[in-house]
């Protein structure tokens, strides 16, 4: 395979080329831009090889592009970034590497095009493009990766249980390229993940959370994590989420999997939404359910409490992976706290106020939230699935109309806590938050509008009889 038209599509390919031949070096571009071009996928971010200094090539490319052109350097890995119109460049000198039992950090010497490929993680992202006269534009190609991207197969290029126990965050890239590529993972090299996956604990979860939030941002998510269960490695990093998988039975009565009906809510929002965080909802929706578990003699198995217990649950599971805890953590939990709620609303008779107390509750996250209970739909039935969704629809319309005129996503009485001191002549305190209290209550139940007339002569009322009442 020749490159060659490629390389003329760029100019950016012409002024490495230059560059290495004034520097008298061999360069390469390396990795996952030969790898995307090849699959026709964008790619935005380049990486060179060069047998010599990558920081010398960088900073001549550097000099080619523009006299004012930045090089980024990182002297200790001996690589060093140059920007070129949306492009990211990336240089490294060829290196060799090797490792210690107890570090994935490697030791790190000058080595050969061939010590660089060799070190890669898998085929696929081993395949190099040569930008040298002697055979400009040709794929090197020592381990089968163009063979292994038809087959669409993920393989490491060396034996997998070297690769692995020398890095083992490889094992998490491997599922996160099968996720993402929606490839195979070779036998053997699976087997080399199950066998060693215990060495991803000594791999800084900042590393692992980087590669799982990839694999939850793929387009089917669920394949990323049915490898992380099978493979062991779920158990290790997420117990709470492997503890989902199971049925248990008393007589005829049985609960579903919980762990693959995440599975299908999860791809469920994945075909709505990329947001990263409503996917993180729909994972931690059910995560409570092993806790909350237990068999009634008279309906059978029951999660009593399950939301509440799961969005407690929340905050523990953003600080191991080293999620941030904001507000990205406070719309995950508010999003397990009330996924039941429209649900519910689907059963009985819907009354204004119980939309109104939901719109009040879910803010301006009612959208996102709505979208998480329409994909927790799930059943083999597609009838039954039809006649929910039909009667969600009915739900989201009546919150439709009470939004419009009750206006009361985000919603605060027009009353304020200082209307309320100065018309009592009041100091800050408990009385101040009663009548606030029942002053929202009055209006979540539509026994007032929230207008501003209506309200102030409804909190006099309310006043008058609590300062009587407590004075």
């Amino acid at each position: 395979m020749n490159f060659l038209e490629k390389l003329n599509t760029n100019p950016v390919f012409k002024i490495v080329a230059e560059a290495s031949r004034e520097l008298n070096v061999a360069s390469y571009i390396v990795g996952g831009y030969v790898r995307d071009c090849i699959l026709k996928r964008p790619c935005k971010d380049i990486d060179f090889v060069c047998v010599g200094s990558g920081i010398a090539l960088a900073e001549k490319v550097a000099a080619k592009i523009h006299p004012s052109a930045e090089v980024v350097t990182f002297k200790n890995f001996g690589t060093a970034m140059v920007r070129y119109k949306d492009f990211e460049l990336e240089f490294v000198g060829a290196r060799k590497e090797s490792y210690r039992s107890n570090s994935r950090k490697p030791i790190v010497e000058n080595g050969t095009l061939e010590d660089d490929q060799n070190r890669r993680d898998f085929t696929i992202n081993a395949l190099a493009i040569s930008l040298n006269p002697k055979d400009h534009g040709e794929v090197i190609d020592p381990f089968g990766g163009l063979k292994d991207l038809k087959q669409k197969t993920i393989k490491t290029p060396l034996d997998p249980e070297l690769t692995f126990s020398d890095d083992p965050l490889r094992m998490m890239r491997a599922i996160r390229f099968a996720a993402q590529l929606h490839f195979d993972i070779a036998p053997d090299t699976f087997q080399a993940i199950i066998d060693f996956k215990e060495r991803i604990k000594i791999v800084s979860m900042e590393r692992v959370t980087d590669e799982l939030n990839k694999i939850i941002l793929s387009i089917k998510p669920s394949y990323g994590f049915k490898l992380l269960y099978h493979s062991g490695l779920l158990e290790i990093l997420f117990p709470e989420f492997a503890a989902l998988q199971g049925v248990e039975s008393v007589g005829n009565r049985a609960h579903k999997d919980n762990f693959y009906h995440t599975l299908q809510v999860l791809d469920n929002v994945a075909e709505r939404s990329s947001d990263l965080w409503l996917r993180w909802a729909a994972i931690l929706h059910d995560i409570a359910k092993p806790a909350t578990k237990r068999y009634d003699e008279r309906v059978g198995w029951t999660f009593h409490g399950h939301e509440d217990r799961g969005a407690r649950m929340v905050p523990s599971i953003f600080r191991k992976f080293r999620l941030p805890l904001n507000e990205k953590m406070r719309f995950v939990q508010k999003l397990v706290r009330l996924h039941l709620r429209p649900i519910a609303l689907v059963k009985e008779n819907v009354t204004d106020s119980a939309l109104r107390r939901l719109l009040f509750e879910a803010g301006d996250d009612i959208d996102a939230l709505l979208m998480l209970c329409r994909a927790d739909v799930t059943s083999k039935n597609e009838f039954k699935v039809k006649k929910y969704l039909a009667n969600f629809d009915q739900v989201e319309q009546k919150l439709k109309e009470v939004e419009e005129k009750d206006q009361l996503r985000n919603f605060q009485p027009v009353v304020t806590g200082e209307d309320i001191i100065k018309a009592f002549n009041l100091q800050p305190g408990k009385i101040v938050g009663e009548i606030k209290e029942e002053l929202r209550e009055a209006i979540l139940e539509g026994k007032i509008r929230n207008v501003y007339e209506e309200a102030y002569q409804y909190m006099l009322e309310l006043g008058k009889r609590k300062l009587k009442k407590d004075y």
